[in-house]
């Protein structure tokens, strides 16, 4: 095909026509919602790093979910910030746990919302790593014991899927054993299966209180260098039984959501995390972007480069503008 035979533009020439042959498309129903359940009573406090974003009590988290489900996003992701703290992270697989507490109230009042768990330990010890600390560094084979009681409270709680953030090699297999051993084969569980070690997580620590006390996280969490990793952490994955796969973060890593898109045929989540969200409120804020545009134009790139589906801070403002 040449020009002038053949002009591109033909199939750019008005809205109509570019909807038609129009490649990815973004539903709303391929977000999800990130929420932070905070102890306490009245408590909603926006997050100044992510602006539209709350910590909130339980009564306030209920209400938005019911108007998440009423704008059709079909699933949310509950972090949890506790009462009180500890080196091991008990709240975390106390059954009367923040989170716990929080899936069996949504449950209650909206049984078809799909609630998702981040099943880490970050939130809740007082270090601020994602597990059991031994000599300095986390000790990976005694936090997967906790990971395990901690998947198997939320699954007793009510919740939908499981979605395992640490990093810990083996928690997959440790979380399936737990699960299916206790009745809850059903379970799904949505592996963080390729998480970097990121500066864009900065405002999540904010949100959920979990920076760490010492050191960082660069002993467990991947090299944002390295691709070939990427396939061997999925990999593993796989092996243990995985039902999704995810990338996080995931606008610096599109490369990396297309390899596994072409190496695997689980359904694929991309984690547009906080810095992301971030970056795009304090540049619209100043005058420099089209809010909207940006946002949208990022999170259609997420879907073209592989993602099935998409957990996003943006995913009350898309589903608005999805829905017209």
């Amino acid at each position: 095909m040449y020009f002038p035979e053949y002009r591109a533009r033909r199939l750019r020439r008005n809205e109509n026509i570019r909807r038609m042959v129009r490649e990815t498309h973004l539903r709303v129903e391929d977000l999800i919602y990130p929420l932070f359940s905070a102890f306490g009573k009245g408590v909603r406090k926006e997050i100044p790093s992510m602006p539209g974003i709350y910590q909130q009590s339980i009564e306030h988290i209920v209400q938005e979910c019911r108007e998440v489900r009423a704008e059709g996003i079909p699933a949310v992701i509950l972090f949890g910030l506790p009462e009180t703290k500890d080196p091991m992270g008990q709240d975390a697989y106390s059954e009367t746990g923040i989170i716990q507490e929080t899936i069996r109230a949504i449950k209650k009042e909206l049984p078809d919302l799909t609630v998702i768990t981040d099943v880490c330990l970050c939130e809740y010890t007082d270090h601020g790593h994602c597990g059991v600390i031994r000599d300095g560094d986390v000790d990976n084979d005694e936090t997967l014991r906790l990971l395990a009681a901690e998947a198997l409270s939320h699954a007793r709680a009510g919740a939908d899927i499981v979605a395992p953030s640490d990093m810990m090699d083996g928690r997959v297999a440790a979380i399936r054993e737990i699960l299916d051993a206790n009745g809850f084969s059903h379970i799904p569980v949505m592996s963080y299966a390729v998480k970097y070690a990121s500066a864009y997580y900065g405002p999540f620590r904010d949100a959920a209180d979990s920076t760490p006390q010492f050191g960082d996280r660069r002993s467990y969490q991947m090299d944002p260098a390295n691709r070939r990793e990427a396939f061997r952490e999925a990999a593993l994955d796989v092996q243990e039984c995985a039902d999704f796969l995810m990338v996080k973060p995931a606008l610096a890593y599109l490369d990396i959501l297309r390899d596994l898109k072409e190496r695997y045929d689980l359904p694929l989540v991309a984690y547009n995390v906080s810095g992301e969200y971030s970056m795009i409120k304090a540049a619209s804020q100043a005058g420099w972007i089209d809010h909207d545009r940006v946002m949208m134009e990022t999170l259609v790139g997420m879907k073209r480069a592989g993602a099935d589906l998409i957990i996003t801070y943006h995913a009350r403002e898309a589903a608005r503008l999805l829905r017209g």
